[in-house]
């Protein structure tokens, strides 16, 4: 653990006080979080459940266990270092078999991108391994060295919706035949090469590829699928589940999910987004929409 990771978080949580009015908790609820990340969410909902009550954090990345042990000291918290979709193993290790709430924010933290070992920003030096959980898995750098040149951009392209998915992966194949370890800045340098007026984008032209590569390395799709399935069992009836996304992948799922699950009742038709306020307080809202459902 290096000495970062002892520093407390520097995310900060998206559309709490909409979460927390959605969700509907009462003191001496049982919640489910389901990425617990730098503990924003979980930390506002022990508070309002209070000392009755159980919050249940996982988390894939074991740093932001390690750093939660201490910030959410003293609050009824206990923490996984467990995919969410094994929620329902970590309630049945406690005891616990039915939650009043669940949420999943299936963004990147600010942590994670402050972590230049695993070069989830543009800018960092280190090795592009993107994994949330470094013990599973393989790192990109390695996908990109390993996968043929149309396996690739289509990777890019499904994943990424990147457009221009076959220049950025050839770019990427011509790289690998200089080095074995590509580091982030090196990759989003490449990509950012590849288009034609770079400084016009309203994001960083390596935004797409990224999210591409991470979603590829931590099979984050797979997971939300799984997710869906399993975790409304789980709600008492009534109980909430409360999910955050960032991308349309994301997003379209968990829509068709809560339309087309029996068990749920979708409460808002529309994603909430951030408002005015917040997104001057924290611009990395911008892309965030909450859905919620009800179990039936």
């Amino acid at each position: 653990m290096t000495e970062n990771q002892h520093l407390e978080s520097l995310h900060i949580p998206v559309l709490t006080d909409e979460v927390l009015e959605g969700l509907q908790l009462k003191s001496g609820d049982t919640v489910i979080d389901g990425t617990l990340g730098g503990g924003g969410h979980t930390r506002a909902i022990a508070k309002l459940i209070g000392g009755n009550g159980l919050v249940i954090s996982l988390d894939r990345d074991s740093h932001a266990i390690e750093r939660a042990e201490t910030l959410l000291k003293g609050l009824p918290v206990v923490l996984a270092h467990s995919n969410f979709t094994d929620a329902p193993e970590v309630m049945e290790q406690i005891g616990i078999s039915k939650a009043n709430g669940i949420i999943l924010d299936l963004g990147l933290s600010s942590d994670q991108l402050g972590d230049h070992e695993r070069g989830f920003s543009f800018m960092s030096d280190g090795p592009l391994d993107l994994r949330f959980d470094k013990q599973n898995g393989e790192p990109a750098y390695r996908l990109v060295q390993r996968l043929k040149q149309d396996h690739l951009a289509n990777l890019i392209y499904e994943y990424g919706e990147e457009r221009l998915s076959r220049r950025i992966a050839r770019k990427l194949i011509s790289m690998r035949n200089k080095r074995k370890v590509f580091s982030a800045k090196q990759i989003a340098d490449a990509v950012y090469g590849c288009y034609p007026n770079p400084r016009k984008q309203k994001i960083h032209p390596a935004t797409r590829t990224f999210q591409a590569l991470r979603i590829a390395v931590n099979d984050e799709l797979k997971s939300l699928e799984i997710a869906l399935k399993r975790l409304p069992e789980f709600l008492v009836p009534n109980g909430r589940l409360a999910i955050i996304s960032f991308h349309s992948l994301e997003d379209r799922r968990v829509k068709n999910a809560f339309s087309r699950d029996i068990r749920l009742e979708p409460i808002n038709r529309k994603p909430i987004v951030a408002s005015d306020v917040e997104l001057d307080d924290n611009p990395r809202s911008r892309s965030a929409k909450l859905r919620i459902a009800r179990r039936i």
